[in-house]
């Protein structure tokens, strides 16, 4: 019985010192890795030296992690994140462009970031947008009203390579490049503009304009159809069908019958969104291309102008799914409609 007490101790003890080896490695483990993680945080050296870091809009958390990481400004990505997920500031951070220096920690560019302690705010024109839009992107941004109705005026930019083929009473709606653009205390909306413009000159390459023309269309009307494609779906691949039923419509004297067109008409006339609503930008009564673009437009866009699909569907609707659905007869249209498109055809 002894020699069996004296065993249970033995296993017993054997037991526990297992058990507080495994808790001072836990432990020593928990240690190491608050050590860690805290070391992460620190500053990455004692430079003084201003680092200038964009943070473009619509960034992630580990977008901004990475782009820290690779300007030398922090330590660790995986730290940084956590750091800003502990004090729920990941929904704070603010795009713009920071002067953040090395001999700072996290701790401090977090609070510049997420403050908004920007060397230069981004003005961002997003694609899709109309010219009243971007107006009052502008002057959200903090510019003068009456600064920016005059940087959206077409004679302010002359000569401007963007603007060559614009017809001369045309507004620059459709011309305006969706882009962030970085915005200093010295900045006009001028600038912002001209900047946008440039953007544009870039993307109507000599070889675009080419392709426009091969198709029979000036650079006006390309763009026409590029901000109809953009208003319409979302895809490259869906803009480049649609781009292809809205020529073969042309081919055919067929009306176009966008309702993203009609309903820009209505906007602009100042009523509610309406595909009856007459105007002459309504393809549904009115023949051919509307008057001008409805919209800025994206360069995928563009290129789906370019470089259309080749298909011979002549119809097309988006449906409540988010999908397109494209037909060759009205009849297969008008049944692909009731059946996808019970809600955003509603509109009238």
């Amino acid at each position: 019985m002894k020699y069996q007490y004296n065993s249970r101790r033995k296993r017993l003890s054997k037991l526990l010192l297992a058990l507080l080896l495994i808790g001072l490695v836990i432990a020593g483990g928990v240690f190491l890795a608050r050590k860690y993680y805290f070391d992460s945080l620190t500053a990455v050296s004692q430079s003084q030296k201003s680092v200038n870091v964009v943070i473009p809009a619509g960034s992630s958390l580990g977008d901004v992690a990475k782009i820290l990481k690779d300007s030398d400004l922090i330590r660790n990505e995986w730290a940084f994140r956590q750091y800003v997920r502990n004090q729920q500031l990941q929904d704070k951070i603010q795009a713009g462009t920071y002067a953040i220096r090395p001999s700072q920690n996290v701790e401090q560019i977090v609070v510049i970031i997420t403050e908004g302690k920007i060397s230069s705010k981004l003005v961002t024109i997003t694609p899709g947008q109309r010219i009243d839009q971007v107006e009052q992107t502008l002057i959200n941004s903090g510019f003068d009203p009456e600064a920016t109705a005059k940087a959206l005026d077409p004679k302010t930019y002359p000569k401007h390579p963007a603007l060559v083929d614009k017809p001369a009473k045309a507004s620059l709606e459709g011309y305006l490049y969706p882009e962030s653009f970085q915005r200093t205390a010295e900045t006009t909306p001028s600038e912002i503009i001209e900047a946008s413009l440039d953007e544009m000159a870039k993307v109507l390459t000599p070889e675009m304009r080419k392709s426009f023309s091969k198709k029979g269309l000036t650079t006006h009307q390309a763009i026409i159809l590029a901000s109809m494609a953009e208003k319409e779906v979302d895809s490259l691949e869906d803009r480049r069908k649609v781009v292809q039923v809205f020529l073969s419509r042309l081919d055919q004297d067929k009306k176009l019958e966008s309702d993203a067109t009609a309903i820009y008409g209505a906007i602009l006339a100042g009523e509610e969104p309406s595909v009856t609503f007459d105007s002459s930008y309504n393809t549904y009564l009115h023949p051919g291309l509307p008057p001008g673009p409805i919209s800025n437009a994206s360069k995928e866009a563009m290129l789906a102008v370019a470089s259309p699909a080749k298909t011979d569907w002549l119809y097309f609707v988006s449906g409540d799914d988010g999908k397109t659905y494209f037909s060759k007869t009205l009849e297969e249209h008008e049944k692909l409609t009731e059946l996808y498109c019970k809600q955003k055809c509603a509109v009238n």
